[in-house]
């Protein structure tokens, strides 16, 4: 009985010590609990006691409740948990020292960072690591040590830069350890080393690469070795660039010990490499050559294994024979071999050098690549997996740094050329692979594939025959997994949609049976796969662009039967639904006219899922498909139910729904127009109005087009568009926002309807609803209305003028009067004069005699507004009658210096609105004149003669090329500017004649750069920034040559600062502010554009010293900074150090008490522009293991007015994007 009691009574106390313990673990986590110093010491005793306990569980709890209790008790307290943990841990007890050493771990990840609470941490910390450092002293228990580098490399992770103090310390425990004879200890302390690495100064960081190299020098034995090599490759990836000054000594010696004959010590080497090729890609150049021809050697090191002469027999016979041969020599196992350690290692050092060197592309197409290619055969997958993975990479640097680029002037890269040739050499080492049994190569296959695929597009074609087994084994083998299928049908449908039909059709019969399985399949992210590639196989089977020889009658029946299986399924996955929708609607836009009885049902399905809320937008999508296919499918039935429910889809508070919706019904209303009934049309128009609100352009242009074509069909909906719609349409042409495709819509809308002569909608009702609010207001501020809506209602009034030429000829005369009467407000002389230029456009005003004089009379006016609408009438109805006022607007450029200014304005208008045809004639006397106006004192002139200059070459450019490029070396300063303003309006962002004449003579108006004059240095810029935006082929291959130039214009020059007197006050002038600002423009533009030319480094530079330039430069080197975070954040954090003091500079200055209020906006301004740059830089992963940005990070937390603000930009935007600024 007494045994018994004992027991119970032992359960019963356990119970309650767990009971008490887990309550307080409870009360812990709730913010409210409060101790008094007392209980904060019993509380504290009691669990350092109850770690202690007999039981496993009542002592885990106790580790818990340490946690919470942190926060919670002073700081006293806190220390006094650490010694007792400390102690512990060095203990002779095994399951106290485990449990104390979760105890520290613990306390550990619960201290504050540093920056808030920082006396506590910084105290703890000290107090851990003293005895840690003790504890790792205790050569004889090996446990001991482990665990004390286990927490060390925790806190360290952690809490480093509390340490600063006692890294000393640490770093001279740690070296002590890599001597250890224990391959344990030596790998943890390493790990730890590489924790400490991040955050230690730099002269604790020369002492650690100072003692490696030392140790490294003395050579064998192999063990300590491969430790300082191990230890080296992690100080490098986690200290980034700060071994880059080192490399110049260690690369060498990392290099001799690659030729010692030990596989593991070659396996580190290797690794140290790709660290050293990762973090520092600049310093590493002069060593790149000989660790590619090191790793060449070494991917193919085999020394126990045969390829030779074996690659045309079935690989899977070769290898069964090969292992079988293996396996009876009895002096060779298998698991002795660390080769394939060796190739791994090198082939990963490889793909560390594709990634960080895409310069060297060219060369890597020639040595690297055709050694990849010939390792596909690998026989260990590891390797294998690898070499797929290089090779991957090898292909993304050959895409188009930001995708396919919209400048067609630009030649086909050099790789892409080389990786061509050598395709047949891939597929053929590919074909192998794909029948494999692994599946890990036959997945690194596709990946490879369709990463080709993407960067040839339809250049694979002749090698389809040789790829179609492979990808049909790996659909139909039983044993593939889910995602080998899932990478086969995405490889196919990269396949199908980047090649011509023909290419595809012999092969369909073979394709599409195991594709029509897999939508059979029950894992619906295959389905959603295998839908797609059947989608792409049903547009390759009948294209409807052009017609096919291609029978596809004996496949329809199976592909609409597997679609339509999934189709009326209620209960799958989303992503199947709609693709099922979208397969389905793509089947009846091809084969509509084949399907018989089944298009109607499919239809009604349709019907059904438009009024599920969650399907209804991509059957919206479906039947805009349909409706617009050339089969013209029958879809009356559902019309009459279907609009309506389309029409209610317009009110719906989703943007994308709307516009699809609106889309949809353009197609049905231009192609089932006689479906239409006044009911249906009623449907869709009383919603129309809400749709038309400046809020949303896109949206109101396409509800415009909508009633347009609403208008074209049932010209008796129109007294309906009268009343409700013609007043939205109206407010729109009269917003300030109107441009674009907007503008055209409503211009043809205004020609329908003028067109259809309904009434209130004639041709004067139109006229007076546009010009009306011109006439209102009593004003005489001619801008009351907004400038823009001035040249809206003008094209308005052109387009109605040209449905009605007879009653046009009225409204010019009347047009005339307006600007001749004295009584015409400002705003009504405006808007007439621009009216008379939009309508000369396209009529000729032959018959109006006193047009000229009133033109020119309204040239003298003193509204500055007035005579910009008369330079742009004359320039447009010059345009409507060349044989009359070309001539005289000539002769008035000649003999009115006056009004110089705004005849070449009217030059300018009329140049860009013709034809180059209709130039042709008279381009001589144009360049004649233009040519006496290039050394013009006044920039503004000098600016359109440019222009005109620019655009008039591109009449001709061949003949006017050579001219400009002649005129720079016999020309004036004034005249250089001009032409190379000239050549600037040449580079326009669409493919154009002139493009391939441009490329051979840019560098020559480039050399402007070095011109003497500052102004022509200056528009230079502008040029190269311009040619950089639009056209960066043109400039790419002239880089080396022109960025020193660029980068010498960013530097500020003492001689062009000087002092100017104003009444008793000195003011300064910088004369070269403006060149530096055009030169740091192009430099951000070179970003986007050019950034695998640049050389970073050099490039941050120049980055650097604008950050502590003048405001204008601030602003713009703070946004690169943002986005230089985003391009290339290695770069950015190797020169942290540098670019954080000017960010710190700019944060703290205080404008001087007294100022103006502007210089306070100013500041306050170029704060937020630089918090924008810090916050980019914080979102750089370990960014704050820098010490100076974790310092300034700090500096900004802890400051109310710093934290305020960086709070603030939290939300945006521009933070987050990385998309471009135009500043070309």
């Amino acid at each position: 009985i007494s045994k018994n009691y004992t027991s119970t009574l032992i359960k019963t106390m356990i119970s309650f010590r767990f009971m008490a313990a887990n309550d307080l673990m409870m009360e812990l986590q709730k913010d409210s609990i409060k101790l008094d110093e007392e209980s904060e010491r019993k509380v504290v005793a009691m669990l350092l006691k109850l770690l202690e306990d007999k039981n496993g569980e009542v002592q885990n709890l106790a580790v818990k409740c340490l946690g919470p209790l942190v926060g919670k008790v002073k700081e006293c307290q806190v220390e006094t948990m650490v010694d007792t943990l400390c102690s512990n841990m060095v203990s002779n007890k095994e399951q106290l020292r485990d449990i104390s050493s979760m105890g520290l771990k613990t306390v550990i990840a619960e201290l504050p960072p540093s920056s808030t609470g920082l006396s506590l941490t910084v105290n703890v910390c000290r107090k851990i690591t003293s005895q840690l450092i003790g504890a790792l002293g205790m050569q004889d228990d090996v446990s001991i040590q482990l665990e004390a580098l286990d927490i060390l490399s925790d806190m360290l992770g952690r809490l480093s830069t509390a340490l600063v103090s006692v890294h000393q310390s640490i770093l001279t425990s740690l070296l002590a350890q890599l001597m250890s004879p224990r391959m344990a200890v030596r790998k943890r302390s390493i790990i730890a080393l590489g924790h400490l690495v991040p955050s230690c100064s730099p002269t604790l960081f020369t002492q650690l690469t100072a003692h490696l190299m030392g140790e490294l020098s003395r050579g064998p034995p192999t063990a300590s070795v491969r430790t300082y090599i191990q230890c080296l490759a992690t100080v490098s990836r986690r200290g980034g660039h700060r071994i880059g000054e080192h490399l110049q000594k260690i690369v060498p010696m990392v290099v001799k010990f690659c030729n010692v004959e030990d596989d593991e010590l070659r396996e580190f080497c290797f690794q140290a490499f790709e660290a050293f090729v990762s973090r520092c890609p600049k310093e590493m150049s002069p060593h790149i050559q000989a660790i590619i021809k090191l790793c060449l050697k070494y991917i193919i090191y085999d020394p126990n294994y045969n390829y030779d002469d074996r690659e045309d027999e079935d690989q899977g016979d070769f290898y069964d024979h090969h292992y079988a041969t293996l396996k009876s020599d009895d002096e060779y196992s298998d698991d002795d071999d660390m080769s394939w350690k060796v190739r791994r290692s090198s082939v990963k050092c490889l793909e560390a050098i594709i990634s960080s060197r895409r310069d060297l592309l060219v060369e890597l197409y020639g040595s690297v690549s055709p050694t990849l290619v010939s390792r596909f055969k690998e026989r260990e997958e590891n390797v294998k997996t690898d070499i797929f993975s290089a090779y991957v990479a090898l292909l993304r640097q050959t895409r188009h740094p930001h995708g396919p680029t919209l400048d067609t002037g630009a030649k086909e890269e050099p790789a892409t050329c080389l990786l061509k040739k050598q395709v047949p050499t891939i597929v053929k080492a590919l074909h192998r692979q794909l029948k494999e049994k692994s599946m890990r190569c036959r997945q690194g296959c596709f990946n490879l594939l369709t990463e080709m695929a993407n960067v040839l597009p339809g250049q694979l074609g002749e090698h389809i025959p040789a790829l179609i087994p492979g990808i049909i084994y790996s659909l139909t083998d039983k044993s593939t997994s889910s995602n080998m299928k899932i990478d086969a049908l995405a490889f196919l449908n990269v396949l199908l949609s980047s090649h011509k039909p023909e290419i595809f059709q012999p092969h369909i019969s073979v394709i599409l049976p195991p594709v029509i399985q897999c939508v059979e399949d029950p894992f619906y992210k295959i389905i959603s796969e295998a839908l797609q590639v059947t989608q792409q196989i049903v547009k390759l089977m009948r294209p409807l662009d052009k017609p096919v020889s291609f029978d596809a009658k004996p496949y329809i029946k199976n592909v609409f039967a597997c679609t339509s299986k999934r189709l009326k399924a209620a209960d799958i996955d989303q992503e199947v639904k709609e693709r099922a929708i979208f397969c389905m609607g793509h089947i009846l836009s091809h084969f509509g006219d084949q399907l018989g009885g089944d298009l109607q049902p499919t239809l009604q399905i349709f019907l059904e899922r438009l009024k599920n809320e969650i399907t209804r937008l991509v059957t919206v999508k479906t039947l805009t498909l349909v409706a617009s296919s050339p089969l013209k499918i029958d879809l009356r039935p559902i019309l009459t139910e279907g609009i309506p429910m389309l029409g209610s889809f317009l009110r719906k508070n989703q943007r994308a729904l709307k516009l699809n919706t609106t889309t949809a019904l353009n197609v049905m209303v231009t192609n089932y127009s006689d479906s239409f009934k006044p009911p249906l049309i009623e449907s869709i128009l009383s919603e129309v109005p809400a749709l038309i609100q400046e809020r949303d352009m896109h949206i109101s242009q396409v509800a415009i087009t909508l009633i347009t074509c609403m208008a074209k069909v049932c010209p008796s909906s129109l007294s309906k568009i009268g009343g409700t719609i013609l007043p939205e349409v109206l407010n729109l042409v009269h917003s300030p926002l109107l441009q674009g495709g907007a503008l055209n819509s409503i211009l043809e809308f205004f020609q329908v309807l003028v067109a259809t002569k309904a009434n209130n909608m004639g041709y004067s009702d139109l006229l007076k609803g546009l010009r009306g609010p011109f006439y209102d207001f009593k004003s005489t501020d001619s801008l009351s209305v907004h400038k823009q809506s001035y040249y809206s209602v003008a094209k308005c009034v052109a387009a109605l003028s040209m449905a009605f030429p007879k009653e046009a000829s009225g409204v010019v005369t009347n047009l005339i009067q307006e600007v001749k009467n004295p009584k015409s407000s400002e705003s009504v002389r405006i808007l007439s004069l621009l009216c008379l230029g939009e309508i000369g456009r396209f009529m000729n005003f032959e018959g109006q005699k006193e047009l000229k004089g009133v033109i020119m009379e309204a040239f003298g006016s003193p509204n500055e507004e007035v005579k910009s609408a008369a330079s742009f009438a004359l320039g447009n109805i010059c345009v409507g009658n060349l044989g009359e006022y070309l001539p005289f607007m000539l002769k008035e450029i000649g003999s009115q210096p006056k009004r110089q200014y705004l005849l070449l304005h009217s030059l300018k208008e009329m140049i860009s609105a013709l034809s180059a045809d209709s130039l042709k004639p008279h381009v001589e006397n144009i360049w004649a004149l233009l040519f006496k106006h290039c050394e013009c004192a006044e920039e503004g002139t000098r600016n359109i003669v440019a222009e005109c200059f620019g655009k008039l070459t591109l009449v001709s450019p061949s003949e006017l090329l050579p001219r400009l490029k002649k005129q720079l070396s016999s020309g004036s300063p004034l005249s250089r500017s001009t032409v190379v303003t000239a050549v600037k309006f040449t580079i326009v962002d669409h493919p154009m004649p002139i493009d391939s004449l441009l490329k051979g003579c840019i560098g020559d108006f480039l050399k402007t750069l070095q011109d003497p004059d500052l102004n022509v240095r200056r528009v230079a810029l502008v040029m190269f920034n311009s040619a950089a935006h639009n056209k960066p082929s043109l400039i790419r291959g002239l880089l080396t040559s022109l960025l020193p130039h660029l980068y010498k214009e960013t530097q500020i020059r003492k001689d062009l600062v000087r002092e100017v007197e104003m009444g008793p006050f000195k003011h300064t002038v910088d004369d070269g502010l403006d060149v530096r600002k055009a030169a740091f423009e192009c430099m951000y533009t070179l970003l986007d554009s050019c950034l695998d030319c640049l050389d970073i480094f050099e490039f941050l530079n120049h980055v650097e010293e604008g950050l502590k330039d003048h405001y204008d430069i601030k602003m713009l080197t703070f946004i690169m900074l943002a986005r230089l975070s985003k391009l290339c954040p290695a770069a950015v954090v190797q020169r942290l150090d540098r670019l954080v003091e000017p960010l710190k500079a700019t944060c703290t200055t205080k404008v001087k008490a007294g100022s103006v209020k502007q210089e306070f906006e100013k500041q306050e301004e170029l704060r937020r522009s630089a918090m924008r740059a810090v916050a980019a830089l914080l979102s750089i992963s370990e960014v704050e293991k820098s010490p100076a940005m974790a310092d300034f990070a700090n500096q900004i937390r802890s400051n109310a007015e710093m934290a305020t603000i960086f709070e603030s930009l939290q939300g945006d935007p521009l933070i987050g994007a990385v998309e471009s600024m135009d500043t070309s």
